[in-house]
C-alpha cells in the first residue's frame, strides 16, 4: 500500500457538498463561470463566487476572464491528486477496518472453543 501526502487545505476545500457539486457541473459542462453555476444550484452568485475562490486557491479549478466574468474550468492533474488521496485514505481504513475485524474475529473463537 503506497502512501500519498494528503493535503488538508485540498480536502477541506472538496469537504463541502456544494463546492462538490460545482466541480460536477464544471466537469460535466466542460466550465463555467459563477452566473451559469448559480442558475443550477440552489445558492447565490456571491455564494458560488466564494466557492469558486476556494475551489481556485486550492488548485481545483483555474479562472479566465471570458468578457466582464470569469470562467472556471477543473484542473484535472489537481482532481487527480484528490482521487489519488481518497485512494490512498480508503486504503488506509481498509487496512485498519481488517485488522479488527480479524482480532475480533479471533476473540469470538476463543469464547466458543
Amino acid at each position: 500500500m503506497s502512501r500519498v501526502a494528503i493535503d488538508d487545505d485540498l480536502w477541506s476545500a472538496v469537504g463541502d457538498p456544494t463546492r462538490r457539486r460545482m466541480l460536477d457541473l464544471l466537469l460535466a459542462d466542460g466550465g463555467g463561470t459563477a452566473t451559469t453555476l448559480s442558475d443550477r444550484l440552489p445558492v447565490t452568485r456571491q455564494a458560488v463566487a466564494k466557492h469558486l475562490s476556494v475551489l481556485d486557491r486550492v488548485g481545483l479549478v483555474h479562472g479566465s476572464l471570458a468578457g466582464r466574468e470569469r470562467r472556471y474550468e477543473v484542473d484535472e492533474t489537481q482532481l487527480g491528486r484528490a482521487v489519488d488521496q481518497l485512494a490512498s485514505v480508503g486504503a488506509t481504513w481498509d487496512a485498519r477496518l481488517n485488522r479488527i475485524k480479524r482480532i475480533a474475529e479471533r476473540i469470538q473463537r476463543s469464547q466458543d472453543g
